[in-house]
């Protein structure tokens, strides 16, 4: 399994880093969780088929999480024919948002299946298996659960604070590695919540630049267990 940050940005983007945007790749299959920036340009330019992506997962709806996506389904709306991911959105009604503006743009919208995130197990396709779990961010926001090639990770999504949504799952289960945002509190305020976790492995993504230092005093604080700085471009093979 390998797992590329193309954007680790927060709201905005920084100077060599964009808005939220990671992908998962095993046995050749490609997934997505948040497409906050153009993810179809990193695919075209690694060469990697467009048809290859089987799911993305939307953690909530703000821009920076999204923005990447009108124009993926745009792209294979009407070009990339043969690409039909399944589309996890935690408000289905952006659906006919998405659609009315491919019309506006004179993009006749193709069928494509959608789904509505919801609590609970939301996918499955003996590759990957992916649990989904509520938070408190914004009115539907969620983070994500994922099972792979024997494998767990943790995507926290955003929170609102560790003290009220950290998602307890992390706690219940061992991870080989938890992916934390960092764009709406201190790195340091996961310590006491990531300290009651098995895993091997933490990366803090969605950061502001002023607050690595808290993420490198989180790095201090954690002892035996590594945490690392997510950033465009960079790999994790697990």
């Amino acid at each position: 399994m390998r797992i590329t940050f193309i954007g680790s940005s927060h709201g905005i983007p920084e100077p060599n880093r964009k808005c939220s945007c990671t992908m998962i790749e095993i046995k050749g299959r490609y997934y997505f969780i948040d497409m906050g920036t153009p993810a179809i340009d990193h695919l075209v330019t690694a060469g990697i088929p467009i048809d290859a992506v089987k799911g993305i997962f939307i953690t909530h709806m703000h821009g920076d999480h999204t923005n990447g996506l009108i124009h993926f389904v745009d792209l294979i709306s009407w070009y990339f024919k043969t690409s039909d991911p399944t589309i996890f959105l935690p408000n289905i009604e952006c659906i006919k948002i998405i659609e009315n503006w491919l019309k506006v743009n004179q993009t006749s919208p193709r069928e494509l299946h959608y789904e509505e995130v919801q609590p609970g197990v939301i996918y499955n396709d003996g590759c990957l298996k992916v649990t989904a779990i509520q938070t408190l961010h914004s009115e539907r926001s969620y983070a994500y659960f994922l099972e792979a090639e024997g494998k767990t990770i943790l995507f926290t999504g955003d929170l609102k604070h560790p003290d009220k949504d950290f998602p307890l799952i992390a706690k219940e289960r061992e991870t080989d590695l938890i992916v934390c945002e960092g764009a709406h509190f201190y790195a340091t305020d996961y310590l006491p919540h990531l300290r009651e976790c098995k895993t091997k492995l933490i990366y803090v993504n969605h950061y502001q630049s002023k607050k690595i230092p808290s993420i490198l005093q989180l790095a201090e604080d954690m002892g035996d267990i590594p945490v690392k700085l997510a950033y465009d471009g960079r790999e994790i093979i697990l």
